[in-house]
């Protein structure tokens, strides 16, 4: 994973190879079923009880029907005890034969898992447009109990499509008297963009979380990390985060008003980023990650927007796909912000080495700036020196690779 996971923190541990398997009660599979050539293409996640359950999902005007139905169960319910994952198609923009499909796999998983229908939570990722072959389904639902199939590692693989890595992690902490486990998967690797992108991601844990704070967690959460990267700028119909906490190590009920609501909350909040800035690593053809701070600006929001305009300019991107310190795209990215920013302020620098003072540039030692932008992970701060407030956001060079993977992506 990345290399700040490896760094002390005191509030909570990184579990070794953790999953979302790792909080009591969760258990994990997938197997392939045709959707895909060769590659595992349903997997899916379930929990030995009820799971209080919140979501957040994609802000595009197309929802795909299996997001529809999650959504809709998890409003209703508050609660999700199984979720199934499938890749290879979005069943997305698929009129009602779609939400036919959606509903009856609802049903056919209950009834495989003996739980109620409105207990299934279902996710999509893939070819958008294309009717779901309904065979595969059926056929991945029949290996839900099967004993064999039952690895994390199996799942976090069947949700992938485009991505290289799977990406997946827990950590352990103190709550209560109790251990309290926080583990979570990802995928996402194209159409990545701020306001959720074509990922999916899930977190589970066994701690006791009312509902409605588990939802607050996860919206504002959502806002800081998976809402702060972008690969390419598209968003797509599919994007999901579904949280579950099943409760089973009786911890007092997390509220905002328990009094290590913050612990709990700050190890949540570490999951995501982690599973967030992977997506962002991960992205198609990328070789960089690239993280923005902005700090000095007015507002959060303002701070937001900032990072968001200037992760995603094209520009920059490919500059740093070619490890150019060409400040002067960062700067304009900067200006079309659509921020109240004061120009003669800024500054900008690539790593610790400042190259830009004032709003103009500063003499630096080429050389060393290359040396930082030829690394697997860089830095750009940007200190807009107008406030307090700070944001970050993450995403990935533009390489040669993106047009080639997306290029043929159907075929």
């Amino acid at each position: 994973m990345l290399t700040d996971i490896k760094q002390s923190i005191q509030s909570f541990q990184l579990l070794e190879d953790g999953h979302v398997t790792s909080p009591k009660g969760f258990t994990a599979g997938g197997v392939h079923t045709g959707l895909r050539k060769a590659a595992l293409d349903f997997g899916w996640i379930h929990s030995i009880v009820p799971a209080a359950a919140a979501g957040v999902y994609t802000l595009n005007s197309f929802q795909a029907a299996p997001l529809k139905l999650t959504k809709k169960h998890v409003d209703t319910a508050q609660q999700i005890q199984t979720l199934v994952v499938n890749s290879g198609n979005a069943n997305s923009c698929t009129g009602e034969d779609g939400m036919k499909k959606a509903q009856a796999t609802a049903e056919l998983v209950a009834k495989e898992k003996g739980i109620e229908a409105h207990l299934v939570a279902i996710a999509s990722t893939g070819i958008i447009g294309v009717p779901l072959p309904f065979a595969p389904i059926e056929k991945g639902i029949q290996y839900l109990n099967d004993p064999l199939c039952q690895k994390a590692e199996n799942f976090e693989r069947a949700i992938l499509t485009t991505d290289i890595e799977t990406k997946h992690l827990a950590i352990e902490m103190e709550i209560d008297g109790k251990k309290i486990t926080i583990g979570g998967a990802a995928k996402g690797s194209g159409m990545i963009h701020p306001n959720m992108a074509t990922m999916l991601g899930f977190i589970t844990t066994d701690a006791v979380v009312d509902s409605k704070s588990l939802e607050q967690a996860l919206k504002s959460t959502t806002d800081q990390t998976f809402n702060m990267i972008t690969v390419d700028g598209d968003s797509s119909t599919n994007d999901m985060v579904l949280a579950l906490a099943n409760g089973t190590q009786n911890n007092q009920t997390l509220t905002q008003e328990h009094p290590q609501w913050t612990k709990f909350l700050q190890g949540f909040h570490y999951v995501c980023k982690t599973l967030a800035k992977s997506i962002a690593r991960d992205g198609e053809g990328a070789t960089k990650l690239i993280e923005v701070e902005v700090v000095g600006a007015t507002t959060i929001e303002a701070a937001r927007a900032v990072a968001k305009t200037v992760i995603s300019s094209n520009l920059v991107k490919t500059a740093m796909y070619g490890s150019d310190a060409n400040w002067g795209r960062i700067i304009s990215a900067i200006g079309y912000s659509k921020q109240k920013i004061e120009p003669e302020r800024i500054k900008v620098a690539f790593g610790h080495i400042p190259v830009v003072e004032n709003g103009m540039g500063v003499p630096f030692d080429e050389e060393a700036v290359m040396l930082i932008l030829v690394k697997d992970e860089l830095k750009l701060t940007i200190d807009l020196q107008q406030g307090d407030c700070s944001a970050t956001a993450w995403g990935c060079d533009l390489t040669y690779d993106y047009i080639r993977i997306n290029s043929s992506y159907r075929t």
